[in-house]
This record gives C-alpha cells, structure tokens and sequence, in this order.
C-alpha cells in the first residue's frame, strides 16, 4: 500500500503527478511564492517552532513573498513574466527544520518529557 501511494504521488514515475507538480509550480510562479510558504504556523505548531528556529533573514524573506502574493491577489494581477522565471517554487527552506522538530518531538515523547509547547487555539 505504501509503495503504491509512493508511486502515485512521484511526479518522477507518474504523468498524473508530473502535472500536477507543473500545476502547482505554474500558480506559485505567478505570485513570487515558494511551497513552504504555504506552511501554516498556526495549524501546526511544529511548523511555528520550525520559523522561530530559522534565520531572521529567511523569516522576513518568507514574510515579504507572502505580502507581495496578497498584494498582488488584490490587485487581480501576476507578477512581470521576466520575474516569473526567476522564481524557484520548489526550493525548500523550512523541510530540514521542520523534520528536525519533529524529531525532537517524537523523542521527547518517547521519553515521556514535557512537550516544548501546548495546542492552544489562537
């Protein structure tokens, strides 16, 4: 079953999620976006405490994509085409963080430590 929902979701090995993938690659262009910014902290808190671990400069780059998107989705407006090809939508910042987190988590529990942080809804 696993191997099955690998070779689905493999862009690599199936057209469907090759097109998938352009798709998505396409709309995040359109808006200067990478696929991590997508991340919501507030859904997840592993990914709050992954941003709060990273760089203040890729933070705030983070924050000015996500503004320039927004205002750009205002406007009913893409960026300039030329800006378009420069984009990088799939280049991850926030994967590597984010499983070392997880990682910290899954041990602390194992261990039967207290969790860094508490589900609160904000």
């Amino acid at each position: 079953m696993e191997a099955l929902v690998r070779w689905i979701t493999d862009p690599r090995k199936n057209r469907l999620a090759a097109l998938h993938k352009k798709a998505v690659s396409q709309r995040l262009r359109n808006y200067g976006l990478r696929y991590d910014d997508l991340y919501d902290p507030y859904y997840d808190l592993d990914i709050k405490e992954a941003l709060n671990r990273l760089p203040r400069e890729i933070v705030d780059a983070r924050n000015q994509r996500l503004k320039r998107a927004m205002d750009l989705s205002m406007k009913h407006e893409y960026l300039p085409k030329e800006l378009q090809e420069m984009q990088t939508p799939f280049r991850s910042y926030l994967q590597d963080m984010l499983a070392l987190v997880k990682k910290e988590r899954a041990e602390r529990e194992a261990l039967g430590a207290l969790p860094l942080y508490q589900r609160t809804i904000p």
